[in-house]
């Protein structure tokens, strides 16, 4: 309690009743939310089963349970930290057979989604070039999270693809239901209407959880919030933490007006601000405080710091995207060479992926290492979802979706047309896919062939099922890989064997995962693995930032929210990058886009660098580019050289290679 500011102190006290703690950027949010735990545990002797902690990934969730179990140990035992959806799945899995589901029921990721959503689609004979599956499941996603049901659905229909996405809702629901599966929005969804229809289930929870805390509030979306709010309606014990100005997750449902309204709509409501920041230099936070003061519609707080002024912003102005590249990674190798600092101090942020070409190329021709976060995750690579699709079917093998990927993987003769009348024979009988694979004999228009390769496969899934175990599950999986000739079909089907071992190896580090699965919970069965896996696969804001080698890393602003870099290279600040032309476009105050540069601004500890261009190529041709409208939002006098808006470009003076420039210093 001693290292607790007084604000933080307040916060941490104030334990009945709401509480809303408006947290900016590097204020020591975490701190308070584990010390309030803490306090909750130790002071007031709170049973540990009766506080739940909500944040939103599982490596948030991971680190606040480990500092609390530092501070309190085995007083936390029995203490829940979650994620929303691991809390739903706690809640669903009690429960779920009151809404017409099994237990047992399967998480579909996207790409199965989008499967089940393709085969809506064919089902209601509607064109899939014309309204691609993906469009449609993005629509049905964000009514979800609006909590609007499939009857609901067609009166908000305005355009051609909501009205299909109307027709679709109710199929692709009933189709998920059939294969006892949901997905991640179900998880939030369904745990709400139970809440909300069952008074007893609601009551259970309610008497479970009597203190409940909520980490980035700010990022929640309807359906997020309607859960909170049930499971808090009993004791009102509830504490919000986040901050408005970080509310940078709009475009994915997330309502700004959950934390702006929260105290107004609890009369007995706290309001501790927590403004006092421990990241940034006093000059760095002046740019982002006069940057975000632009908005309307927020909270009104400032950040500030007791650890001085710190050095001003730099400028670099370039008169092209690869003359911008050349000059930051130029600054950047001066600035590592002189600290003698390591790359990994330093961060590059831009608001669109696709800048980081000109910079990734840059870094290569200067032999610097870098880390480009958010490229393909490892469980979404083929051969990964492959491999687990085979024990997905294990575990449920009324898996539609696992079944259809694993049906002619390896090569079995089963072709797309004869698949897709096995889909049809099961929903005219209102049979499984599972069983009627077991019934090819039966079904007209397949040839011998296939009748038999269908057979084979049926069997062999038969016989699997039979002799799994959940003991040694890893070694049992190794067993079928080998049976079915996994390896000998990616180098069969890879022309390189350099990138079909990659692959293998991939598939060899599910074997790994599922083995360090079972060492850590030797009681737990493959569908706990696998919901496991699930619930990571849904972490779409968390990214791997514990990056082992020593590297600069690239990154988007929406990627970099959570972090801090010693030095932080803004770049791309024009009109049409940040504030990026779309959101101009749906919102004329860019209120979102300017929270997204305040995000950036605050990721920056020590030296914060902004650059932008004069021109960019643009479908081959080059565009004149316009200074952002966020630069002149910042005091001329926090620049070097004052004058952020008639600065000329600086040339790079090519000609000199690096380690004579560093003497030149």
């Amino acid at each position: 309690m001693s290292q607790l500011n007084p604000e933080q102190f307040i916060a941490v006290h104030h334990t009945e009743g709401p509480l809303l703690v408006l947290a900016g950027a590097g204020s020591g949010k975490t701190q308070v939310i584990t010390s309030r735990i803490v306090h909750l545990l130790g002071t007031l002797k709170v049973p540990a089963d009766q506080i739940l902690a909500v944040t939103f990934t599982n490596k948030a969730a991971k680190e606040m349970q480990e500092r609390v179990k530092r501070a309190a140990g085995a007083k936390s035992e029995g203490m829940l930290i979650s994620t929303f959806h691991s809390l739903g799945v706690r809640i669903l899995r009690r429960d779920i057979r009151r809404l017409g589901y099994k237990p047992n029921f399967t998480i579909y990721s996207d790409s199965d989604q989008s499967g089940v959503v393709r085969q809506a689609l064919s089902d209601l004979n509607i064109d899939t070039k014309q309204f691609q599956p993906d469009m449609v499941r993005w629509q049905i996603s964000m009514a979800k999270n609006r909590l609007i049901a499939p009857d609901q659905y067609p009166k908000l229909s305005t355009n051609p693809l909501e009205q299909v996405t109307a027709a679709v809702y109710p199929r692709y629901q009933h189709l998920l239901r059939a294969y006892n599966a949901i997905d991640f929005d179900d998880i939030i969804m369904l745990t709400v209407r139970m809440l909300e229809e069952l008074p007893e289930v609601r009551q259970h929870w309610q008497d479970r959880f009597r203190y409940i805390m909520v980490d980035e509030y700010q990022d929640t979306n309807a359906g997020q919030y309607k859960l909170i709010s049930l499971l808090a309606q009993g004791h009102g014990n509830l504490c919000v933490v986040g901050d408005d100005d970080q509310a940078i997750y709009g475009w994915r449902g997330a309502d700004i007006a959950n934390i702006l309204n929260f105290s107004a709509e609890r009369s007995s409501c706290k309001v501790v601000k927590l403004e006092q920041n421990y990241r940034s230099t006093g000059t760095i936070l002046n740019a982002a405080n006069t940057v975000i003061r632009n908005n309307s519609k927020r909270s009104d707080k400032a950040l500030w710091t007791a650890s001085g002024t710190g050095e001003l912003i730099s400028l670099l102005v370039a008169d092209t995207d690869d003359e911008e590249a050349r000059q930051v990674v130029e600054q950047l190798q001066l600035a590592q060479y002189r600290d003698k600092r390591p790359w990994r101090d330093f961060a590059i942020l831009y608001r669109s992926n696709a800048q980081s070409r000109a910079f990734e190329e840059a870094l290569r021709m200067e032999e610097v290492p870098y880390v480009l976060v958010g490229g393909q995750k490892f469980f979404e690579r083929k051969e990964v979802k492959d491999s687990l699709s085979y024990l997905a079917v294990l575990a449920n093998p009324r898996d539609e979706a696992a079944l259809v990927r694993t049906i002619n993987f390896p090569r079995r003769g089963i072709g797309g047309t004869s698949l897709l009348r096995l889909q049809q024979w099961s929903l005219e009988h209102n049979l499984s896919l599972y069983d009627t694979l077991g019934m090819a004999d039966q079904i007209e228009g397949l040839s011998e062939a296939t009748r038999k390769a269908v057979n084979g496969f049926h069997t062999m899934i038969r016989q699997e099922l039979a002799d799994f175990t959940s003991n040694n599950m890893a070694s049992q999986a190794t067993a079928l890989f080998k049976r079915l000739g996994i390896n000998q079909e990616l180098y069969r089907t890879i022309d390189n064997p350099l990138q079909a071992r990659k692959r293998i190896e991939n598939i060899e580090q599910v074997i790994n995962a599922l083995a360090g699965f079972e060492e850590r919970n030797p009681t737990a069965g493959l569908a706990d693995f696998l919901e496991r896996i699930a619930l990571l696969e849904d972490n779409r804001r968390e990214t791997d930032n514990d990056q082992p080698q020593d590297a600069v890393t690239l990154m988007s602003l929406h990627a970099s929210k959570g972090l801090e870099f010693p030095q932080v290279f803004l770049v791309g600040l024009e009109e049409g990058l940040l504030p990026h032309h779309r959101s101009i476009d749906e919102d004329p105050e860019v209120a979102e886009e300017r929270r997204l540069c305040y995000v950036g601004i605050t990721r920056a500890r020590e030296r914060l660098t902004i650059s932008r261009c004069l021109k960019r190529r643009k479908y081959g041709t080059w565009e004149e580019r316009q200074p952002s409208r966020f630069l002149a939002e910042i005091p001329p006098e926090l620049f070097e050289g004052g004058d952020t808006e008639h600065k000329e470009a600086e040339p790079v003076d090519m000609g000199m290679d690096f380690f004579a420039r560093m003497q030149n210093m």
